[in-house]
């Protein structure tokens, strides 16, 4: 199977331009970018399909180019619905700079990124406009889907000229790294098509471009969202255990894909997993696979034991397994509150708001609904000392099934 071959059937072709593209990506070592604008400090488990096919290209034998737009950062990609946000310029640089490092440790450094700032502050608007904008009719921008469906509600023009500078930056690639392809998300097509345009125009040369369908769920909601939280790609904002949570329980339906999209899992692996899945769906062989591989290349190898380790844990009530950066991990939404001294169980249980009453306490316990560490409390006189906590510190007290709450000594 050629490199295209496989592309396609991993499903990450969905628009392509360039008549030989298949001869390019097969059988010559070429320079590609994707971009991305720092609106935060993390990129995101949607920009990771982008950060997977990059590093495939890479594996071929191609260089890759990230773009971390700190130009147009300052103006905002068109949404659908809405203009975005201005952020600051101090904000923006913050973000590049992280994004930068975060980029660069997936990729283990084997990757070059580039602000396009750094080309678009040379230029006054005078000089923009008869450069640029001289060679991109009006009509042509209207055209654009995303443009088109904005005109109803309205634009500025300032997000109206993104896609300008967006085709531009393809341009000054082209010139400056013999960049010739550009891969993005599908959403891109229209900004993609400018960049091509202008180096045709500009350079009389062809270029390249192949996008990616949007990843989804079964829902048609983005991939990158749990609860409406967004998972991040930084494990200080998206812990290893939260996205070990997210991705063991991606649909049945869509895994295979997902596995297929982020994943360096070859085709026989990926046709075996789908089988397992087909008549043990139980075993949920293909999730696990899917965390695996996606922790471990993000986070390393150690983050994923320990989110597989605190996912069993929670599942048997096994809490004193657990060590005190696992704790902080796997209750990282609760807010932990502290006692200095050794309390009796019923007066921690109150004193705490765990319980309303020492009546209410005391029925707990009766009912056998209380656990301290994974350990079920029978004795009203069970005297909380710091011995029984985790690293003398820790105490996880569950009331019932689901009710957690977490108490550090100090």
């Amino acid at each position: 199977m050629t490199l295209f071959e496989e592309l396609k059937w991993r499903g990450l072709i969905k628009d392509t331009a360039g008549e030989d593209i298949e001869e390019k990506l097969n059988n010559e070592k070429i320079t590609f970018y994707w971009g991305t604008d720092p609106t935060a400090d993390s990129l995101h488990l949607g920009h990771y399909s982008s950060l997977v096919t990059a590093k495939r290209l890479a594996k071929a034998g191609h260089h890759p180019i990230l773009l971390v737009g700190g130009a147009t950062g300052l103006i905002g990609d068109p949404r659908p619905t809405s203009e975005r946000e201005i952020i600051s310029k101090e904000a923006v640089n913050c973000n590049l700079q992280s994004i930068k490092k975060q980029v660069e440790d997936i990729f283990d450094g084997n990757v070059e990124v580039v602000n396009n700032y750094d080309w678009m502050n040379k230029f006054t608007f005078t000089e923009f406009l008869r450069d640029v904008g001289k060679y991109i009719n009006i009509n042509y921008m209207l055209d654009k889907d995303i443009i088109r469906r904005r005109l109803e509600t309205g634009i500025t023009f300032a997000e109206f000229s993104y896609t300008l500078i967006q085709g531009y930056d393809f341009l000054h690639l082209f010139r400056e790294k013999n960049c010739i392809m550009q891969v993005e998300g599908s959403d891109q097509w229209g900004n993609i098509t400018t960049g091509i345009d202008l180096i045709r125009k500009l350079e009389g040369k062809e270029a390249y471009a192949f996008t990616m369908p949007l990843v989804v769920d079964k829902y048609g909601k983005k991939f990158s969202k749990s609860e409406g939280k967004t998972l991040w790609l930084n494990k200080e904002k998206t812990t290893s255990y939260e996205l070990y949570q997210y991705l063991i329980n991606a649909d049945d339906e869509m895994v295979i894909d997902y596995l297929k999209i982020f994943t360096f899992l070859t085709k026989d692996e990926i046709e075996q997993l789908e089988q397992k899945n087909k008549q043990q769906p139980e075993l949920r062989e293909a999730h696990k696979a899917l965390a695996r591989e996606i922790i471990t290349d993000l986070h390393g190898e150690e983050a994923y034991l320990d989110a597989v380790k605190i996912s069993e844990a929670l599942f048997n009530g096994n809490i004193e397994k657990l060590n005190g950066t696992q704790i902080e991990m796997a209750f990282k939404g609760i807010v932990p509150k502290t006692i200095s001294e050794e309390k009796n169980i019923i007066d921690l249980l109150v004193e705490e708001e765990i319980c309303q009453s020492k009546r209410e306490a005391r029925e707990f316990i009766d009912t056998k609904s209380i656990t301290l560490n994974g350990n079920k409390i029978d004795n009203y006189d069970f005297k909380v000392t710091k011995n029984v906590a985790i690293e003398q510190k820790y105490l996880v007290i569950r009331r019932g099934k689901k009710k957690y709450y977490i108490i550090k000594f100090v």
